[in-house]
């Protein structure tokens, strides 16, 4: 390679900051670094009404959707064949309460944990915020696990939220390693007859098929510290959380 192609190669690419639009939120990040602050950090959360305490469910999505934000985009999920489904900060907070509802309503209890296997979904989101709302432990599965790593990882699990197509594909075969699995909850289009499904109202929308990935490593289980929310959920209790196929 000669040094004349090397160089060209390797430009990079600059743009010019006071032209950007909209600006973005992060232009140094050195400087950020060096002046952040988490009390100052903690001042830009609402937290929950009444001083309940702090919830990112409520942070990230309904403090907007109960603002000038509530039509505004939220979450624009583009597929590979190109389509696109947009949720508003309004529609998302619906979409989650009916989510946190009907958890709630199969008996799931605060503080159980709740398996996610799916791709960058939209409905990954509505499950995780969903089980957040409803004060439950989030565990995201990778959707290219096999599996047997799929049935390592949920152990003594009760409840898990995937696909018609992953359910087929990757529990189906183990469903019998998994005997205190109690609810399997199916999102989108395509359930089989024999499946576990909820009411139609929390069936969203149609999914793309995952791809399939070898994976052996066991899991490790670790604790992530978070600064003050480190050990502690605050979540709205049931009377602020609307009724399935409400706002």
């Amino acid at each position: 390679m000669s040094g004349a192609h090397a160089t060209a190669s390797e430009q990079r690419i600059r743009k010019n900051r006071a032209t950007l639009s909209p600006r973005p939120n992060l232009l140094d990040y050195e400087a950020e670094r060096s002046r952040f602050d988490w009390k100052a950090a903690t001042k830009l959360l609402d937290g929950l009404p009444g001083g309940q305490g702090c919830d990112i469910a409520h942070e990230a999505v309904d403090r907007h959707a109960a603002g000038s934000r509530a039509d505004k985009v939220a979450l624009r999920w583009i597929g590979k064949t190109g389509e696109r489904r947009d949720l508003t900060y309004a529609s998302l907070r619906a979409e989650t309460n009916r989510f946190a509802n009907a958890l709630s309503g199969l008996g799931v209890q605060p503080g159980k944990k709740v398996f996610v296997l799916m791709g960058r979904l939209p409905e990954l989101y509505v499950a995780v915020l969903g089980a957040r709302k409803a004060r439950c432990a989030v565990t995201p599965l990778f959707s290219a696990f096999g599996p047997e790593p799929i049935a390592t990882r949920i152990g003594g699990g009760k409840v898990l939220v995937t696909t018609p197509d992953l359910r087929r594909r990757k529990v189906a075969a183990v469903r019998g390693q998994m005997p205190t699995l109690k609810h399997v909850i199916l999102v989108g289009d395509g359930a089989a007859e024999g499946e576990d499904t909820l009411p139609r109202q929390c069936n969203y929308w149609n999914r793309r098929q995952a791809r399939t990935h070898r994976h052996i490593q066991k899991p490790i289980e670790v604790v992530v510290v978070q600064k003050e929310c480190a050990g502690l959920t605050y979540l709205p209790p049931a009377r602020q959380v609307a009724p399935i196929g409400g706002r």
